[in-house]
C-alpha cells in the first residue's frame, strides 16, 4: 500500500483526490516509511522528475504567454498607433509586426536583414519600429539621432539613417553622427541640436514607459498581431508565425 501511495505522490497528489492522503494523520513510523518509499521510487524512476519539470515549464510558459496576450490587448493603442513611431512595409498589411530596437544590440543587427527580407518577400506586412535604447550612451545617441532625422526630415530619411545606424561600425559620438548626416545630405548641426530637444526626449520616454508596462527588458522584442515575441527570431520562424496568424 505504501508503495502505491508513493507512486501516486510522485505523479502529483493534487491530481488524485480519491486517495484522500493526509500525512498529518499518519504515525511517525508510517510517515517515515512513506517518505522512504517516495525516495526509493524516484531513485528507481528518475525520469519522473524530468517529466514533472517539463510539465511545470510548459505550464509556466503557457501562463506567461497568456499574460503577454493580455498585455498586448491592454496596450494595443500605444503599441500599434502611438502617432510617432516609424511605419513601413505595407501600411494596409494584414499582419502588423512591431520591433523594439537598440542600434548597438548584436541580435538587433542580426535580425535587421531578416525582418527586411520578411517584409519585402511577403508584401503584406505593416512594420513599426520603436526606438528603445538600453545599452548605454552610444545607444541613446543613436536613437536620438534617428528620431531627430525623422522629426526634421521625414520617414524616408529616417529609414535611410536607421539602416545605416544598425550596421554602423565604430564608436557613435557627435562627430561621427554629424559626418553621417553630411554624407547623406542632411544638416548635421541642425540634427545635433535637435537631438537634445524635448520632442526627441519625449518620444524615447514614451517608448520606455510602454516597454516597462509590457515587461520588455531586452532587444530585439517583437509584437506580431496579438503576440509578444521576446528575443531574436530567424526569418524562417517569423515567416511560420505569419502564416500561423493568417490561419494557413
Amino acid at each position: 500500500m505504501i508503495r502505491k501511495l508513493a507512486t501516486a505522490a510522485a505523479f502529483g497528489l493534487a491530481a488524485l483526490p480519491a486517495l484522500a492522503l493526509d500525512l498529518d494523520k499518519m504515525s511517525d513510523a508510517d510517515r517515515s516509511a512513506f517518505r522512504a518509499e517516495i525516495r526509493a521510487y524516484l531513485l528507481d524512476n528518475p525520469e519522473v522528475i524530468m517529466e514533472a519539470v517539463q510539465i511545470l515549464e510548459q505550464r509556466q510558459a503557457e501562463s506567461e504567454a497568456a499574460h503577454d496576450f493580455s498585455l498586448v490587448e491592454k496596450y494595443a493603442d500605444p503599441i500599434f498607433s502611438d502617432g510617432y513611431s516609424w511605419v513601413g512595409g505595407n501600411p494596409n498589411g494584414d499582419i502588423t509586426l512591431v520591433e523594439f530596437v537598440d542600434y548597438r544590440c548584436g541580435y538587433c543587427r542580426r535580425a535587421h536583414d531578416e525582418v527586411q527580407q520578411l517584409v519585402d518577400t511577403d508584401g503584406n506586412i505593416r512594420l513599426i519600429l520603436k526606438e528603445f535604447p538600453i545599452l548605454g550612451e552610444q545607444s541613446t545617441l543613436s536613437s536620438q539621432f534617428a528620431i531627430a532625422v525623422k522629426q526634421l526630415n521625414g520617414d524616408d530619411a529616417y529609414k535611410q539613417v536607421h539602416d545605416a545606424l544598425i550596421s554602423f561600425k565604430g564608436d557613435v559620438n557627435t562627430t561621427a553622427l554629424s559626418r553621417l548626416a553630411d554624407t547623406m545630405g542632411y544638416d548635421g548641426q541642425a540634427l545635433l541640436a535637435h537631438m537634445a530637444s524635448p520632442a526627441v526626449a519625449d518620444e524615447i520616454a514614451q517608448t520606455r514607459q510602454l516597454a516597462g508596462a509590457l515587461n520588455i527588458s531586452g532587444t530585439p522584442t517583437f509584437v506580431m498581431q496579438d503576440q509578444l515575441l521576446r528575443g531574436y527570431l530567424p526569418y524562417r520562424n517569423m515567416k511560420a508565425l505569419v502564416e500561423e496568424k493568417r490561419g494557413n
